[in-house]
């Protein structure tokens, strides 16, 4: 049964190829790399313990060579915004901020935002307050506690 070892690297090949199909997350095409050299080895050495050792080494090169690089260009990456340069820094309550009727909005730099409290707690009409973070188009903010 020389055609055994061929057909077991085939069908490693096609399961990985799938896997890698249905997942689209760079998972196990590592693998199926690895998958065919074992298969393409076969057509010169019938030692499947040398086939399983070209499979590894494969794998392992493409994992450690290729996955930094696939990483780079195809993951998803955050880009920043203008609006970023806000966090951390104080704004003026122009409409009274309440979570639970879903209203609110700030003032900063001349240009109003919505606005929601970060503790749910209702803020007045000219309190100062810190934003915090930006969800969507809405600024997250706390009070800012003044020392007298």
């Amino acid at each position: 049964m020389p055609w055994l070892p061929s057909a077991v690297w085939l069908v490693l090949l096609v399961l990985f190829g799938a896997a890698e199909a249905l997942t689209v997350g760079l998972v196990s095409i590592w693998f199926a790399a690895g998958a065919l050299a074992a298969l393409l080895s076969t057509f010169f050495t019938d030692n499947v313990w040398l086939q399983a050792v070209i499979f590894l080494a494969v794998s392992a090169v493409t994992l450690a060579l290729v996955r930094p690089l696939a990483r780079k260009y195809f993951s998803p990456s955050r880009t920043a915004t203008n609006a970023d340069r806000l966090i951390g820094r104080n704004a003026l309550v122009t409409e009274e901020i309440d979570d639970l009727t879903a209203t609110g909005a700030v003032k900063i730099d001349g240009a109003e935002w919505t606005a929601r409290s970060e503790s749910s707690a209702p803020i007045p009409v000219g309190e100062t307050v810190t934003i915090l973070r930006i969800e969507g188009v809405k600024l997250i903010v706390a009070p800012v506690h003044r020392k007298e």
